[in-house]
This record gives structure tokens, sequence and C-alpha cells, in this order.
């Protein structure tokens, strides 16, 4: 089953833009993530939709992150994203007349439930500062992983 990495794609791309010092346009953005501009452009239309990045359409235009890096959590952003699903399981039959069926419908709705709270909370819990403090870090302890828009190399 293919996975929906969007948000990861999306927590990617901010950190980016808030490594920049200029617009950044979807096909350097592209580069860094190795994948397609189109791609980029369909993840960044839902943020940019939300206000937490803008576009500049021209010589020098691109992308710019205009979100509190401090301010914006990961739940912020799994929003901008339109609430993508969290998990790949779910019922064989929706709307089963089996009893047996309903039963085992009820628990695992039960724990799916449950499951997406605690993480939700917890995409609430970090923001993009955490992320871009980690990064930081990493890049301190391995000078070797290179610099963040070193997009050759990444």
């Amino acid at each position: 089953m293919k996975r929906d990495s969007r948000l990861s794609g999306a927590l990617h791309v901010l950190l980016h833009l808030a490594e920049a010092d200029a617009p950044m346009t979807s096909e350097r953005l592209a580069k860094a993530m190795a994948t397609n501009p189109v791609v980029v452009r369909r993840v960044m239309a839902g943020l940019r939709d939300e206000g937490l990045v803008a576009s500049e359409k021209g010589h020098g235009g691109g992308w710019t992150l205009t979100c509190n890096l401090s301010k914006t959590t990961l739940r912020d952003v799994y929003q901008a994203l339109g609430h993508p699903p969290l998990f790949g399981m779910g019922h064989r039959n929706e709307a089963s007349q089996c009893a047996v069926e309903q039963a085992v419908n009820a628990a695992l709705g039960d724990a799916l439930d449950a499951a997406e709270a605690v993480l939700l909370d917890r995409f609430g819990n970090v923001t993009l500062a955490d992320l871009s403090r980690d990064f930081h870090e990493r890049m301190v302890a391995r000078p070797d992983l290179g610099k963040a828009d070193s997009y050759a190399d990444h």
C-alpha cells in the first residue's frame, strides 16, 4: 500500500524555506526533495491557502515562508493539507449487516479514533521551530550531512 507522504513533504519544504534567504522556486524545492515540481506546487497550494507560505511570480519569485516557526505546529500543517488519512487501516465493510463485522468495526473504530486523537494531540505540541532546532543540532553533530541549501547532494 502506498503511503501518503504529503505531511512529511510539506514539513520538509517548510524547513527548507525557513533556511532560505530568498524565495525558492518549485523547481529548486523539487530538486531538494527528489520529486517533480508539480508535486511541490500541489503541496504548496494548501499551505498558501492557509497562510503558511506565499508565492511570487516572475524573475526572483518563488515560495517564501510566511508563518511563525514558533507558533506553527505539525497539526497546523496537517490541517492545511486537508486532514489526510493518518492510518491505512480501516473497516472491510463500513455498512455491514453482519453482527460479527459490526462488533469488529466498533472495536477497530474506537481504537483508531483513540490513536488518532493521541497523534493529533502530539502534532499540536510540536512546532516548526522544534523541527528547525533538531535540524540544526543534527548539522552540528554531523557536518558531513551537508548544508541545508545544498540541493545537489540532498
